[in-house]
């Protein structure tokens, strides 16, 4: 027996068919205005920077950064462990050579270089009492041997004495025999006593210089301790400006920190770093153009540290107008570094869209109105122009403008309104 339905549940059978299908309909009119709006998606022509490619010369150089510095500067670090009791001057000030900068306690640096002083005079008077005595025990000697020689020579008259009655019958033999006995043993004491005296010399002179030696190194270190002193009050170690100073009265400074740095600002020189993957193309004597602003300066790479840090390599360029008035410490700059020269290729210019050789998407001119998405290989580079290797030929005209709003179109069309 069939049941009669109820008429609730019919009209929300009906809602939801029609619930249904409005949202079909609506699903299918989003999809097809997508479609509509990505075939027919346009940018205006004032919005774009257009180039032209073409045949031409190539000047390679590799960007980098750098920061102006003084050509020429001097870090002073305190000789000595000890404080800061007084600030002469103040950073920025101009000084001249000898110019105290700070006073630092030295009393135990005084204390200790005067106990050097007492040593010293000791270790003097020690060598002069060792000279004293070596001369006198060689006078001593010398003497010995004077008289030793009188007492040979005694001997040798007796000797020819004994034998000259021996051969007249007046002597014996015996008595021969003893007086050359006795010549023959005060002979060989005096040669004993000679190379003695030889040997005592050599002896003296050597002790003499080992006693000299140690006055010598201790006079060194005395001279080291007294340059520590001078060194110690801090003076400008040449004409220019303070541009670091440690000011802070009463604070401990340990021996070899860096307590002030006084720099020549009448020249100027350039800190530069670049990636580590474009360091094999810098060398030393590599031609440099800096900007700084609106300016721009030559130079030339000078140095080169041996060792990357930080993923960076960092290098020294020597400018050539280094006392221009533009120049200022501190002062951020762009940095280019010729390390080639191409006499003809294709090229068109650079702009904030190459980041460095490789494969790009480019927006190229297809008529009047269209532009077409194109990959194009591209090379060398300098702050004007772009190599370009593969995908442009001459005559091809190039969006060169920031386009990553459009980077999942691959047609776009001109807007001239």
């Amino acid at each position: 027996m069939d049941r009669i339905i109820d008429k609730s549940q019919i009209r929300r059978e009906s809602t939801r068919r029609i619930i249904i299908g409005c949202g079909i309909a609506l699903i299918a009119i989003i999809a097809i205005s997508s479609i509509i709006m990505a075939m027919s998606k346009s940018v205006h022509e004032r919005d774009l920077r257009i180039a032209n490619v073409e045949m031409g010369p190539l000047e390679t150089t590799v960007s980098g950064s750098g920061r102006i510095v003084p050509a020429f500067e001097e870090i002073i670090n305190s000789p000595v462990e000890t404080r800061i009791m007084k600030v002469f001057v103040h950073p920025g000030d101009s000084v001249k050579e000898g110019t105290p900068l700070l006073q630092i306690d030295l009393e135990a640096s005084e204390t200790a270089y005067n106990k050097l002083l007492d040593e010293h005079r000791i270790k003097q008077q020690e060598l002069t009492q060792l000279k004293l005595g070596n001369d006198t025990k060689l006078s001593e000697l010398a003497m010995q041997i004077k008289v030793k020689e009188m007492t040979v020579n005694r001997l040798r008259v007796e000797v020819d004495n004994e034998r000259r009655l021996d051969s007249l019958g007046s002597g014996t033999g015996d008595r021969v025999r003893q007086a050359e006995t006795a010549y023959l043993a005060a002979t060989l004491e005096l040669k004993q006593m000679r190379e003695q005296l030889v040997n005592e010399r050599l002896r003296s002179s050597a002790s003499e210089k080992v006693q000299a030696l140690s006055v010598s190194i201790f006079e060194k270190d005395l001279e080291l301790m007294k340059r520590t002193l001078d060194r110690g009050r801090i003076p400008a170690p040449h004409d220019g400006v303070v541009t670091y100073l440690s000011t802070e009265i009463g604070s401990r400074i340990a021996m070899g920190e860096k307590v002030a740095v006084v720099s020549d600002l009448s020249q100027f020189k350039i800190e530069g770093e670049v990636p580590e993957g474009s360091s094999d193309r810098v060398g030393v004597g590599s031609s440099v153009k800096a900007r700084i602003g609106n300016s721009e300066f030559t130079g030339t790479v000078t140095n080169i540290t041996p060792q990357a840090k930080s993923g960076v390599v960092t290098f020294s360029v020597m400018l050539d107008d280094s006392r221009n008035k533009r120049l200022r410490s501190g002062l951020r700059t762009e940095l280019y570094i010729s390390y080639g020269y191409k006499d003809r290729v294709l090229r068109m210019p650079s702009g904030r869209y190459f980041k460095g050789p490789g494969e790009y998407a480019l927006f190229v001119m297809d008529g009047d109105d269209r532009l077409v998405k194109r990959k194009v290989q591209l090379g060398d580079s300098n702050r004007e122009y772009v190599e370009i290797l593969s995908g442009l030929q001459t005559g091809d005209r190039v969006v060169i403008s920031d386009m990553d709003e459009y980077n999942k179109s691959d047609k776009l069309k001109i807007n001239k309104d």
